[in-house]
C-alpha cells in the first residue's frame, strides 16, 4: 500500500467519525421537513465549505423554516432578515448612535453580527442594502463609522427569494449572485410527500421541535479535515474542464457558442471542489469520486451561466447548457 494511499485510509477514518454529528442534524432536520433533501443536503455542503446559498422556490416549500431548522440544530447565532423596499443598510450592519450626556458616539451592532443569517426575500430591498450583505459575505466583517468589525465564524448567509412574484422586487446583478456558492432550486413535494406533509402538519401546534446536536467548534474542526480530502489530479481536471466548457464550449466540441454570453468564473473552479470534498464528507469519505462533482455542479454552475437573447428565444435555459455538459463532459 503507498503513503498516499494510507494518507487516503485515515482520513477516511476521521471523516467517517467527524460526518456522524452531520447526520445526526439532517435526522433532527427531517422531524420537522418533509422530503426536500437536495435543500437541506444542499444546506449542510454550504455550512461545511464555508460559502453562502442562495434558495430560489415559490412561497410556502419551507424554504424559511429549513433554515430555522438548521439554525435549531447548531448551538449557536440565528437571525433571520426580512428584507423589504424601505430597509437601510444600518438596519442592516449597525450604526453609531450619539449619546448626549458624554458627547461621544456608541456602536450599535446590527443584526449581521450573528452567526447564520436568513436574508428571507433578499430581493425585496434596494441595490444599497444587498450591497451592504453581499460585502459582509465577501470579506466576513463590517464598517460602522471608522472602525471594522470582523463578524464570528460560522457565518453563514442563506438568502431567499421568490421567482414568481416580480412586482416591487430588486433582481441582484450576476456579479452579485456570482458570490453565492450555491443556488438551490426547491420544488414542489411529490403526491407522497403530500400526503405526510398533511398528515404530519396539519394541527395548530408546532409538530416537533429542534434539539441542538453539534457546538460550533465541531464545524470548524469539520472545515478542516473537509481540506484534507484527497482529490485526484483527473478529477481536478474534470472540474476545470466543466468550468472551460462554459467559457469555451466549442473547444470541447459543443455548439453553444451562440447561447452562452459569459461562462462561469473562477470562482466556479474553488467552488467546485469545495463543494465536492463536502459531499465526499457527508458520505464517509476520505476521497472524491466524480459523481461527488457531478451532484453540485448543477448549483454551483447554473447561476454563473449568463445567456444570450438567442438562447432565450429557443427557450434554453442555463440549467438546459449546464446539463448538456454535464453529459458531454468525459467523466474520469
Amino acid at each position: 500500500m503507498t503513503t498516499t494511499q494510507l494518507d487516503v485510509k485515515q482520513i477516511g477514518q476521521r471523516v467517517e467519525a467527524a460526518s456522524e454529528p452531520f447526520r445526526q442534524l439532517l435526522d433532527q432536520m427531517h422531524r420537522v421537513i418533509v422530503g426536500q433533501e437536495d435543500l437541506l443536503h444542499g444546506m449542510l455542503i454550504g455550512l461545511l465549505a464555508n460559502g453562502h446559498i442562495l434558495i430560489e422556490g415559490v412561497p410556502g416549500l419551507a424554504k424559511t423554516t429549513a433554515v430555522s431548522c438548521l439554525a435549531a440544530g447548531i448551538n449557536t447565532g440565528f437571525q433571520r432578515l426580512q428584507f423589504t423596499p424601505d430597509l437601510l443598510p444600518a438596519d442592516l450592519i449597525g450604526t453609531l448612535v450619539y449619546q448626549p450626556n458624554s458627547g461621544t458616539f456608541t456602536v450599535q451592532k446590527g443584526p449581521i453580527f450573528s452567526n447564520i443569517i436568513l436574508a428571507d426575500e433578499i430581493n425585496r430591498a434596494p441595490a444599497k442594502v444587498q450591497s451592504a450583505l453581499l460585502e459582509a459575505m465577501q470579506e466576513r466583517q463590517v464598517t460602522i463609522g471608522r472602525e471594522t468589525y470582523r463578524l464570528d465564524e460560522p457565518f453563514l448567509v442563506l438568502a431567499t427569494q421568490n421567482p414568481i412574484e416580480q412586482e416591487g422586487t430588486y433582481p441582484l446583478p450576476e456579479a452579485q449572485i456570482d458570490r453565492f456558492m450555491l443556488k438551490l432550486i426547491v420544488g414542489y413535494p411529490d403526491r407522497a410527500g403530500e400526503r405526510e406533509i398533511l398528515q404530519r402538519m396539519s394541527r395548530t401546534a408546532p409538530v416537533h421541535t429542534i434539539e441542538p446536536v453539534m457546538e460550533p467548534g465541531a464545524i470548524a474542526d469539520a472545515r478542516s479535515l473537509v481540506d484534507e480530502i484527497y482529490i485526484d489530479d483527473k478529477i481536478k481536471d474534470y472540474i476545470v474542464d466543466l468550468v472551460l466548457a462554459t467559457r469555451e464550449p466549442a473547444s470541447f466540441n459543443l455548439p453553444l457558442d451562440d447561447l452562452i454570453q459569459y461562462g462561469a468564473s473562477p470562482r466556479a473552479t474553488i467552488y467546485l471542489t469545495l463543494t465536492a470534498k463536502a459531499s465526499a464528507f457527508l458520505d464517509g469519505r476520505g476521497y472524491v469520486v466524480p459523481q461527488d462533482v457531478k451532484d453540485v455542479a448543477m448549483d454551483v454552475l447554473r447561476h454563473r451561466v449568463i445567456i444570450t437573447y438567442e438562447a432565450e428565444a429557443e427557450e434554453k435555459t442555463p440549467v438546459d447548457i449546464v446539463q448538456t455538459i454535464l453529459d458531454h463532459i468525459p467523466v474520469p
